[in-house]
């Protein structure tokens, strides 16, 4: 079979190997928008179940967004459906979870925050004894929840009802009123100059008051993070601790990491 190299875009030594139908794919869903699957089988003269087939490799890459039975491009102001994103690199994220879990002693304190690489975090916590957890994610609350020797303390504030996050002022203040010795937090994408994004605002604001309120920042992101560009700053390298990703960074980006005193961790996936 015929594979070509896609790089992708500011992260070059990032390289994607698809077929040239795939390739075709990207081309055609950059071009015209979404795509149903239907749409892309007639087009190639294949079967759907080869089209979602290439649509899944396609978005675990970063190259498009998988959702509502097709294909579209990735936006740089809106985030992936919580569901699609529920979906996307579960393997990866779990790696990610459990590495970063194990860096959690016993007894510890920490904030978690909003996504689904820190829910999957969370469910990697069960081998723990007496945390102390606070977060503004009702998914990561109930994921613990069940933990008699857990205290779990969820701020107040706005439900965001689509993946349960809580925001708002209130939400910022309540998570203000604490000293962490984690902050475990997740991200919608990564500058090459090391730039943290996100999409949401309030989510932001969050994320922000975590990391100043915590003596050790942990952050978690798969490799896709580092494709895509949302339009909202909520950082810089040199304030969190740990990176906790799934695949090797190129040579440029490591040397950032040390330069901004970050340890480098590379979660095995299965």
């Amino acid at each position: 079979m015929m594979f070509v190299s896609v790089r992708m875009k500011n992260m070059q030594d990032f390289s994607v190997q698809i077929t040239p139908r795939q390739e075709q794919i990207v081309r055609l869903v950059r071009r015209q928008g979404y795509i149903s699957n239907e749409e892309l089988a007639q087009h190639f003269g294949v079967v759907v179940q080869t089209i979602r087939r290439d649509v899944g490799y396609l978005s675990d890459n970063t190259l498009l967004c998988r959702c509502h039975g097709g294909a579209m491009p990735i936006s740089t102001v809106e985030n992936i459906a919580y569901h699609d994103r529920q979906v996307l690199n579960p393997g990866s994220k779990d790696a990610i979870g459990r590495y970063g879990a194990r860096l959690i002693p016993d007894r510890s304190s920490l904030f978690i925050n909003i996504g689904t690489t820190t829910e999957a975090f969370a469910r990697n916590l069960t081998g723990h004894r007496d945390l102390r957890i606070v977060t503004n994610n009702l998914q990561v609350a109930s994921l613990v929840a069940r933990r008699l020797d857990f205290r779990t303390v969820i701020v107040g504030g706005e439900l965001r009802p689509q993946d349960g996050g809580i925001l708002g002022a209130s939400a910022t203040e309540a998570l203000a009123g604490f000293r962490m010795e984690y902050g475990v937090i997740g991200i919608s994408g990564i500058d090459e100059d090391g730039t943290l994004l996100d999409f949401d605002l309030a989510e932001i604001q969050c994320a922000r008051t975590i990391i100043r309120n915590s003596r050790r920042v942990l952050l978690l992101a798969d490799h896709t993070k580092f494709a895509r560009r949302p339009t909202g700053k909520v950082g810089d390298l040199s304030e969190i601790d740990d990176l906790i990703t799934d695949r090797p960074l190129p040579e440029a980006f490591q040397e950032r990491l040390e330069i901004a005193g970050v340890t480098l961790h590379i979660a095995e996936t299965t």
